[in-house]
């Protein structure tokens, strides 16, 4: 995936944190929950990056320090040397996630997943809970 690119440590660093819609400012999310999605992985962004044909890297061994149980983060270059961008609809970190965020919910191993979720479920367990009276 790199391509022969140059000095990775450069590149913008996104954390899928950052897009997590289950997380809140404070544990490390970057955009607006409405905007955000659910639970993205590094595989995911890094897959909508390269539709989005703007070069990135994956790091599994690194993780985000406030959630550092979540392993993995992807690195992404936005310029290109001459200063002109890989693509004219992505020039800040803001916007790649905003567009990364909205791609995700698409992706293909995402729809794939959420097909059998939605099947019919077993009878559900009815009446009251609790301690009963003698």
């Amino acid at each position: 995936m790199d391509g022969g690119l140059s000095n990775v440590k450069k590149w913008v660093v996104l954390y899928p944190v950052y897009i997590n819609s289950k997380k809140t400012i404070a544990e490390g999310r970057r955009i607006s929950t409405s905007k955000a999605c659910e639970n993205p992985t590094c595989a995911e962004i890094s897959d909508c990056c390269n539709y989005l044909k703007v070069p990135c890297v994956i790091e599994i061994d690194k993780a985000y320090p406030r959630d550092f149980m979540q392993r993995g983060r992807v690195r992404v270059l936005l310029k290109k040397e001459d200063g002109t961008l890989y693509n004219p609809a992505i020039p800040s970190r803001k916007q790649l996630m905003l567009h990364v965020a909205e791609l995700v919910p698409k992706h293909h191993g995402r729809t794939k997943k959420q097909e059998p979720a939605t099947s019919t479920a077993g009878p559900s367990k009815s009446g009251k809970g609790g301690k009963k009276k003698k």
